[in-house]
């Protein structure tokens, strides 16, 4: 027994703590040998994305009780009563939309939004997952992202996007995802997560009004601003107050443990 702690057990606690430091550390904080060590956290993530029920019945231990299947039972039993078969209503997963902000006042963050976009894309079950950023256009990455590896995907979505730390212009790329994508169901009944500081260059009416029809469309809408969680922070940005009345979970997006209490709110939307 080791009375001062060292030994293996020493420096277990002690990388465990390190760790856990870094989870909670601002991802635009860091050195480049931090963001290095924290890429490699992103595959912790537990994700589970949001499921819908679809109109199809499923075998179950318990729920509604399968007539069909009890009579059958009965049946093959000359008449005697059997066990009573029960079933349940399929599940489905719920389509998840990301929207991450590429934009100047975002490139502290970019880098992380977009590796959390692809734990979330490339986690089992999540097959119904669109990823686009937002600048001063409207880009789709949704394919890069799908490569496994994270380096390769990001370069590739990196290679994807031609208004990479540019302008911001929210409610005019917000129209045309809606005008575009939305009219094709893409928003409908999905989870949209919007990842941005709210900082708009743009008109922050037409801002509102567009957050006015995804709200209508979407299941939920969630947005995740870095500053959210920082001490002193006030929603004073026009972008922001326009957007708010439209929005369903307003939540921190600066850290490890921040972009894991999102994924609590995903799942249970």
């Amino acid at each position: 027994m080791d009375p001062g702690g060292g030994g293996e057990l020493g420096v277990a606690r002690a990388a465990a703590s390190s760790v856990e430091v870094l989870r909670q550390r601002d991802v635009a904080t860091l050195t480049a040998a931090e963001k290095r060590r924290l890429a490699a956290l992103f595959g912790t993530l537990d994700v589970r994305v949001p499921v819908r029920r679809a109109m199809r019945r499923e075998p179950w231990r318990r729920g509604s009780v399968d007539t069909s299947r009890t009579l059958r039972r009965t049946l093959e039993q000359f008449g005697e009563p059997g066990t009573i078969a029960w079933r349940r209503r399929r599940t489905r997963p719920r389509r998840v939309v990301l929207l991450v902000d590429v934009s100047g006042s975002m490139s502290e963050y970019a880098d992380a939004l977009l590796r959390l976009a692809h734990r979330i894309t490339t986690a089992p079950g999540s097959g119904r997952v669109e990823v686009f950023t937002l600048g001063t256009r409207l880009t789709r990455v949704t394919r890069a992202l799908h490569q496994r590896d994270p380096e390769r995907a990001l370069v590739a979505a990196g290679e994807t996007v031609p208004d990479w730390s540019g302008g911001t212009r929210l409610g005019e790329t917000l129209r045309v995802f809606l005008d575009r994508w939305g009219a094709r169901g893409t928003a409908r009944g999905a989870v949209v997560v919007v990842l941005s500081d709210g900082w708009e260059r743009g008109d922050p009416a037409l801002l509102g009004e567009q957050m006015a029809r995804l709200h209508r469309l979407a299941r939920a809408v969630v947005w995740v601003n870095p500053h959210r969680g920082k001490a002193g922070y006030e929603p004073l940005q026009q972008g922001v107050l326009a957007a708010l009345p439209h929005v369903d979970h307003f939540l921190a997006g600066h850290s490890l443990a921040t972009f894991a209490e999102l994924l609590e709110v995903l799942a249970d939307a």
